[in-house]
């Protein structure tokens, strides 16, 4: 299911390790994900989603799927802006801003990742389970292990919150789903909206 109330940036697979963001610009999904190359290596030939939150939108990410929380990592950034006039123009842009990288388990044993990215206007991002990431912004990546406690979260469950619209991307390992056959990007959607099959 879809996670947020949103605008789809970009979607599809993940081509040699990189993911597309517009026209002339991709980042990788080591990048995004702090460099951590063994996390980004599962999702190889997977799939990946970006869906832009506009600051007229409903702020909160909720679960696509049912999933055991692993580990929360925060990434010091930049903060540009996020609209797609930005993803247009800035190299990298989602792999450079703040973010919030949340790893899940799926019952199937599947790894899946959202991140939530901050940008210009967002002044904090939380988890449910955390509370507020930042403020206090670190100057440096910190990473927190879920894996001894078993923090599962339903489909459908709320899991973080912007202050302000912003943007996620979810990150898939290759496999069986295929995206909605009506999703184009530039395309609105709504929280609980089938995602994938």
């Amino acid at each position: 299911m879809c996670t947020v109330d949103g605008a789809i940036s970009q979607f599809g697979p993940i081509e040699h390790g990189q993911i597309y963001q517009a026209k002339g610009k991709q980042f990788t999904t080591t990048a995004l994900l702090a460099g951590n190359a063994a996390l980004a290596k599962q999702f190889d030939s997977g799939l990946f989603a970006t869906i832009y939150l506009s600051p007229k939108d409903y702020h909160r990410i909720h679960m696509p799927c049912r999933g055991r929380l692993l580990e929360m990592t925060y990434v010091p950034g930049e903060l540009f802006s996020v609209n797609p006039a930005t993803a247009r123009g800035v190299d990298g842009l989602f792999a450079r801003n703040e973010r919030v990288v949340c790893v899940f388990e799926a019952d199937n044993g599947q790894p899946f990742v959202q991140v939530l990215v901050g940008a210009t206007i967002v002044g904090s991002m939380a988890t449910t389970w955390h509370g507020v990431v930042n403020p206090p912004r670190s100057k440096s990546v910190w990473t927190k292990d879920y894996r001894d406690q078993q923090i599962v979260l339903e489909q459908g469950a709320e899991m973080g919150r912007f202050l302000l619209g912003s943007t996620v991307v979810l990150l898939f390992p290759e496999g069986d789903l295929e995206f909605n056959p009506d999703w184009k990007a530039g395309r609105g959607v709504r929280l609980g909206e089938v995602m994938a099959d």
